[in-house]
């Protein structure tokens, strides 16, 4: 990852190894390259594929970053807390241009065309958050915005490496399945986390998503399970809360709420579904590492 940038503008350089040094759990390749072992694929390809796919994540993170003014990820500033917001989005373009690059060297077209398609997907998903998701009370609409944000990547993440496997049909139909599982489950678990999480391991403030207007898994329970809350009712008339006391305090009554293990639960019901694919195939290593992974989705922080 870090050579994308080599021959390249020296401030490049310096924003990709900030970028890459700055943490995160690689669960994203991590699926790709225990998937693809697992199934065969040759080693060279799938690290490849699997550097495709971080930086994919990776550039998607810088835009976020900028959309939402975030200063910090991680507990380390963002590039957009250094550079202009021009700099930013060209940072941001260049790692998606590099990614696109790497997937290509693959040498394989479906996983071209599924790159570019999830990209797509993405935007999307990005375009809708920002002009129709605010205050939108709508569990539907909340599984579409999480597929689109997360569960599209980890969903390629597993079937690309597939696609580049000696491999059947059905079992990269069995791959994609598991690949959508574990990314509906762990945005799940991010949007639980938003709410119960220490905000120093979080990296941002408790009820985030709340203050931004994004009503996610564990608001729609309790909607659901408290119609008569005032607050409630002024979202479902769609009007979000302003005032810090107000999203503080509805924040308070929704981790204390059953809304949290009901979200809890609904996430473990796709670690699961995502259990049964992976049963499908032969038992080895990767195998056991991809359901120790699995696991680790709906326990992490808590």
């Amino acid at each position: 990852m870090e050579s994308q940038a080599e021959g390249h503008h020296a401030d490049l350089q310096a924003a990709l190894r900030h970028i890459i040094t700055s943490g995160g759990k690689r669960i994203r390749p991590t699926v790709t390259l225990l998937v693809g072992r697992m199934l065969g694929a040759a080693q060279d390809k799938l690290i490849t594929l699997a550097a495709a796919i971080e930086l994919l994540h990776t550039a998607t993170l810088v835009h976020d970053d900028l959309i939402d003014g975030a200063l910090l990820r991680r507990g380390i500033p963002t590039l957009n807390s250094q550079w202009s917001p021009g700099a930013t989005v060209l940072t941001g373009d260049f790692l998606f241009a590099r990614a696109a690059k790497l997937a290509a060297d693959t040498e394989s077209i479906p996983v071209m065309s599924l790159f570019s398609s999830t990209l797509s997907v993405i935007v999307n998903g990005e375009i809708s958050q920002l002009f129709s998701s605010r205050c939108q009370a709508d569990r539907q609409g909340y599984y579409q915005r999480i597929y689109a944000k997360t569960a599209s990547l980890f969903e390629t993440s597993a079937t690309c490496a597939a696609l580049i496997s000696p491999v059947t049909e059905e079992t990269i139909q069995t791959i994609r399945t598991y690949g959508f599982n574990i990314g509906m489950a762990f945005q799940i678990m991010d949007d639980v986390l938003d709410f119960i999480s220490d905000p120093s391991k979080l990296g941002k403030p408790v009820g985030s998503d709340l203050k931004q207007g994004l009503i996610t898994l564990p608001t729609i329970y309790y909607i659901e399970n408290h119609p008569e809350d005032e607050m409630v009712q002024q979202i479902l008339d769609g009007h979000c809360p302003h005032y810090e006391e107000e999203i503080q305090s509805l924040v308070e009554r929704i981790r204390n709420s059953p809304s949290i293990d009901q979200s809890i639960a609904e996430a473990e019901r796709y670690v699961n579904e995502a259990f049964l694919c992976l049963q499908k195939l032969p038992p080895c290593p990767e195998r056991t590492h991809l359901e120790e992974l699995t696991l680790y989705i709906t326990r992490r922080e808590l």
